[in-house]
């Protein structure tokens, strides 16, 4: 029920998730990234847990690949998973269980690596690669420009309704996390007109939560 990529932004060391699905709320279940140390996709029938727990292994020094053999080793019901990561040497790995759903398949390529199930065909995953590739830009362009090649391929099998991105820099919280958790229109569409809106003011947020008597206005009604 879902399509998503992981990447890494080699020029800042960013992380980010971006993900669509027809069921509702996607990116609350499916996003994870941490900064400096990676970023992971916990789809299929979803287990929100595997994600920091894949995220903690490589923070105690696993690689991706190290961190889903773990991950593997531990955990039951696997086989209705599918986790993509990867982590701050741009190394990906994933698993896509017996029980994926429909049709489902995952590409990868430099700093990116991209699955799905139930999916219109199985190159999808290659179309968001390879678009994630060719991309330039903030990293925040470079998802949402990926996930829309990844639906003008074919996408779900179904509609989507639902899409969300995420970015980790460099505090300890997503300095991006934009949702749309249910859309009848275009969900991916709505979360470029929200980027595009926040992108200008990403910085600031950051720098409202370090130093806000450093920060610039809030730019709000009644704000002085």
């Amino acid at each position: 029920m879902t399509f998503s990529l992981v990447a890494r932004c080699a020029e800042t060391g960013m992380f980010g998730t971006a993900v669509s699905s027809s069921s509702p709320a996607v990116a609350a279940r499916c996003s994870h990234t941490r900064a400096n140390i990676g970023a992971v996709s916990s789809q299929n029938i979803t287990d929100p847990s595997l994600g920091p727990r894949t995220l903690d292994l490589i923070e105690k020094g696993l690689s991706a690949n190290e961190a889903i053999k773990e991950i593997q080793k531990r955990t039951n019901y696997l086989e209705y998973r599918q986790i993509l990561v990867i982590d701050s040497k741009g190394e990906t790995s994933h698993h896509s269980g017996s029980n994926s759903l429909g049709i489902w398949s995952d590409a990868s390529g430099l700093d990116v690596l991209s699955a799905g199930n139930l999916l219109a065909n199985k190159s999808v995953p290659d179309a968001i690669v390879s678009n994630f590739e060719s991309s330039k830009g903030h990293l925040g362009d470079r998802l949402i420009s990926a996930l829309m090649a990844g639906l003008q391929e074919g996408g779900e099998a179904g509609p989507v309704h639902s899409a969300g991105i995420q970015i980790s820099d460099t505090v300890s919280w997503p300095i991006v996390d934009l949702r749309c958790d249910w859309s009848d229109g275009c969900p991916i569409e709505t979360i470029s007109d929200a980027w595009k809106i926040y992108k200008p003011q990403m910085d600031a947020y950051v720098q409202r939560a370090l130093n806000p008597s450093m920060a610039p206005s809030y730019g709000v009604p009644g704000d002085l």
